[in-house]
């Protein structure tokens, strides 16, 4: 229906002519699939065609891959509430807290959840190719479809929400595809905002409800909840300097106020709607003591004032002051009048409401819609999200050099210590939980974190209260995690922070640089050991670790389904805790629909508890430990012999988009890390976009095959088959392989004049593809995914057209002699197939 839609609005905005064209190359690449003919006429047909006519036809097909995202995402929402009415799904919060009680009985499920933790922090290095317009756009789309789909509408609203349909996607069309101007961090937290406006603030007390019901169905809302609030948020959007000078201490302090706006304002609105609503007479339910006692302070501080709120809601005791809270929320958040410290001034007030109503007599009252306000505020605070700073340990070192040595401070020295200041005053307005933890990237040794503390002391006023998180992202240092963790208990205001926080640690672990230096298969070896090495350091030193997982969207970047990713931690690891980078395009594609972004959180915090439980803490790992020193090694081999060979840099940048992708207006933080040309400078978010833009993937799978060739068929399904880890990333490396399109993949490689490096490319890639159908047991990728399967074999074709374009304009950027106006029509080309690319790929960062 929606390819109908918009095949009419191809035709009414550009002729029959457009809409052949379409439909030409759309046959084409389709039948280009079974023949080599085919593929050169299509590139015959792309190349035939004036640059603009291009234009629109890489337009049609990003816009298709936008409805099509669409429907599946309806279908998938769907699918879900149908599966909802059947009684509890598997992997949701209600099956798995059945279960766990019928293994471990009633008081341990409790102990349990009053541990469980799930913490997604949103990052601010999005490869979120859409502008926030077009994603506006399909969100008006997607309501018209809901409209159509909705069993209660009328002959006459569907025929209107047919129109309105229609009328939406020319919208969407007509609608600009590229960004005209640099994005900058606070266009990327405003991006944000629409998450928690538009699906987390609802989404998050649904989800306790749904867990308090499944511990007490008999009395649940007529009862204190028994599902506590486990749901914490983080971002690093507006708090993420590492590489980045756009982010400022100015922008630090903007993107709080902004989030604080966004929660203020959300919670004055429930707060006066449930105030509005509450109106039990005092009789009927007579106040309770403490209530009593606020109420006759607030009448005794002003009785005028406090005499015309009596009139509006005479003998409402329990709406007066609900109404007062939400006086008290707007006062935070103009910061006029009487304002709440922290979230948990708000959260004590809200409380002595409830004890109140349950109290006199209306437990509805006070464990309905007043609870689900509770739950929220315990979840997102007064800030929404908790903002974690980040900066670059080298940053630290030259500032306390320069301090030390007293000279005069540099800018990037400037910024470190107004960053600090800035930290304390937000605690001072919010309270300390605002923005407490510093992450430092490249963590080397202790003296990286003792620096933060250092430089905190050194800003100028009352030092921030602060939590520094070591991040350790390459294989060596992923090696020494332990030891350098060790050394921290040595700084004194780390052992401070233990008395604190009942003995508890952070340690972040990167997934992207470490897979970027030696490949997945050797990246994804040490990681698991850096936890297994890490949990053992910690039960020794009886520290309450949280382990951090850098996690991105692709699965060259540690990516993949977030479920399965938790059962493959290394045992003990989790222990009831999960803390994970959410990136790019996933934010969306997880958290954009109310009932995908229920099912994705259920689904992980489900995973945590599974993981965490004393049953699942064998150690399979440790049998095959021997294998995967093996495969690990050879894997390792194969990879550097790639990487280090004498030009790939260079070889790279020409097969590649990687220049030209740098140059795209995605995101605010630049490609490299400095404005050096080597492959250590380039961020891996570039690389992994690069690869997938090129439809290799090659992040996601080289090695692994060379890596696999070195063990015996026997131990390798052994281990496949009883090792969570082992099978958990050769699934993610067959879903890599599948996305992959060897035929397109060899046009670009076909750019830089380097056949012995494309052809050990696209060998590997086949020994990679044969050995994982071998251990998998698979005639075919993704063969026990049959969903999945046909929905990357019916996107590929279609791909595969912009991929055709996006060639044609590599090329013509690349050529001599080309003219700017040329130029110009180019870039917009290559920009509109990236953004179609990455809407038909999905997992492109």
């Amino acid at each position: 229906m929606l390819g109908e839609q918009l095949g009419r609005v191809i035709e009414d905005y550009g002729g029959a002519g457009l809409l052949k064209d379409v439909e030409t190359l759309r046959r084409s690449v389709i039948r280009a699939r079974d023949a080599d003919v085919h593929e050169r006429k299509t590139e015959a047909i792309v190349a035939s065609w004036p640059v603009e006519r291009a234009e629109e036809v890489a337009r049609a097909f990003t816009v298709y891959f936008h409805l099509v995202n669409l429907a599946e995402e309806h279908h998938r929402a769907r699918v879900l509430r149908e599966r909802d009415g059947r009684g509890p799904q598997p992997e949701s919060l209600a099956a798995t807290v059945a279960e766990l009680q019928r293994k471990h009985g009633r008081s341990r499920l409790m102990e349990m959840l009053s541990c469980l933790e799930v913490h997604p922090v949103f990052t601010a290095h999005p490869t979120e190719a859409r502008r926030r317009a077009v994603v506006t756009a399909i969100r008006r789309v997607g309501e018209q479809l809901n409209r159509l789909e909705d069993p209660r509408s009328s002959d006459a609203e569907r025929r209107e929400a047919m129109r309105r349909l229609t009328e939406e996607i020319d919208s969407l069309w007509r609608t600009g595809q590229l960004r005209t101007s640099q994005v900058t961090p606070l266009d990327e937290v405003r991006s944000i905002m629409a998450v928690f406006d538009e699906t987390l603030f609802r989404v998050v007390p649904e989800i306790y409800r749904s867990l308090d019901w499944a511990l007490g169905p008999s009395d649940a809302g007529l009862r204190p909840p028994l599902a506590p609030a486990f749901l914490r948020f983080g971002s690093w959007v507006g708090g993420d300097r590492d590489g980045n000078e756009s982010v400022t201490s100015t922008v630090t302090a903007d993107t709080i106020t902004i989030q604080a706006e966004h929660a203020l304002l959300a919670f004055e609105a429930a707060t006066t709607r449930i105030g509005r609503a509450i109106t039990v007479d005092a009789a009927t339910t007579p106040p309770g003591r403490d209530l009593r006692r606020r109420l006759a302070a607030l009448r005794a501080a002003a009785p005028e004032r406090w005499a015309e709120v009596e009139k509006r809601s005479p003998a409402e005791p329990h709406r007066q002051f609900l109404l007062h809270i939400a006086d008290r929320v707007r006062s935070t958040r103009t910061g006029a009048g009487e304002a709440y410290r922290s979230s948990s001034e708000l959260i004590a007030d809200l409380r002595c409401v409830q004890v109140s109503l349950a109290g006199g007599g209306a437990p509805r009252q006070a464990y309905g819609e007043l609870q689900h306000l509770i739950w929220q505020a315990e979840t997102f605070g007064l800030h929404l999200a908790e903002l974690e700073v980040r900066q670059h340990s080298a940053v630290h070192a030259r500032a306390l050099d320069e301090l030390r040595a007293g000279q005069a401070p540099s800018a990037s020295t400037r910024d470190v210590l107004s960053t600090l200041r800035t930290i304390a005053a937000l605690q001072a307005r919010f309270g300390s939980e605002v923005c407490r933890r510093y992450i430092v990237s490249f963590t080397r040794g202790v003296d990286d974190i003792a620096a933060v503390y250092e430089l905190a002391e050194q800003a100028g006023g009352k030092p921030p209260v602060l939590d520094v998180i070591p991040l350790f992202e390459t294989v060596e240092d992923l090696r020494a995690a332990a030891s350098v963790m060790e050394d921290m208990l040595g700084l004194a205001p780390v052992r401070r922070r233990l008395d604190k926080t009942g003995r508890s640690l952070e340690v972040m672990l990167g997934y992207s640089d470490s897979t970027k230096e030696v490949g997945p298969l050797p990246a994804t070896l040490a990681l698991y050991d850096a936890q297994t090495e890490l949990t053992a350091w910690a039960v020794r030193r009886g520290i309450r670790l949280t382990m951090f997982h850098g996690r991105g969207g692709a699965l060259g970047r540690g990516g993949g389904p977030a479920n399965r990713a938790v059962r493959a931690q290394a045992p003990g690891s989790v222990a009831f805790r999960f803390k994970v980078t959410e990136q790019g395009e996933v934010i969306f594609a997880r958290y954009g629909n109310a009932a995908i972004a229920r099912r994705h959180l259920e689904q992980v915090a489900s995973a945590v508890l599974e993981a965490s439980t004393a049953a699942t803490r064998s150690e399979p790992g440790a049998r095959f430990a021997g294998l995967a020193q093996e495969i690990g090694s050879a894997a390792l081999a194969a990879y550097r012999a790639l990487v280090e060979t004498d030009g790939f840099a260079e070889w790279f940048a020409r097969v590649s988009p990687v220049e030209e992708l740098s140059r795209m207006r995605i995101a605010s933080r630049p490609a490299r890390r400095t404005k050096g040309n080597a492959l250590d400078d380039l961020r891996a978010i570039p690389w992994v976009f690069a690869w997938s833009q090129m439809r290799l993937n090659l992040p996601g799978w080289y090695g692994l095959g060379s890596g696999l060739d070195a063990a015996r068929l026997e131990d390798l399904r052994r281990a496949y088959a009883s090792w969570p880890l082992f099978n958990v990333m050769l699934d993610n490396a067959e879903m890599s392989l599948a996305k992959t399109d060897r035929r397109i993949a060899a046009r670009y490689l076909a750019l830089g004049d380097r056949p012995d490096l494309a052809a050990r490319v696209l060998a590997e890639y086949d020994l990679t593809k044969k050995n994982v159908l071998a251990v998998t047991g698979h005639t075919r990728l993704l063969e026990k995914h049959r969903v999945l399967s046909w929905a990357v074999e019916l996107r590929n074709p279609y791909v595969d057209a912009l991929s055709h374009l996006q060639l044609r304009a590599l090329r013509a950027l690349r050529a001599k002699g080309t003219s700017s106006r040329e130029r110009s029509h180019a870039e917009r080309l290559f920009l509109l197939t990236v953004n179609g690319v990455a809407a038909g790929l999905q997992n492109t960062g």
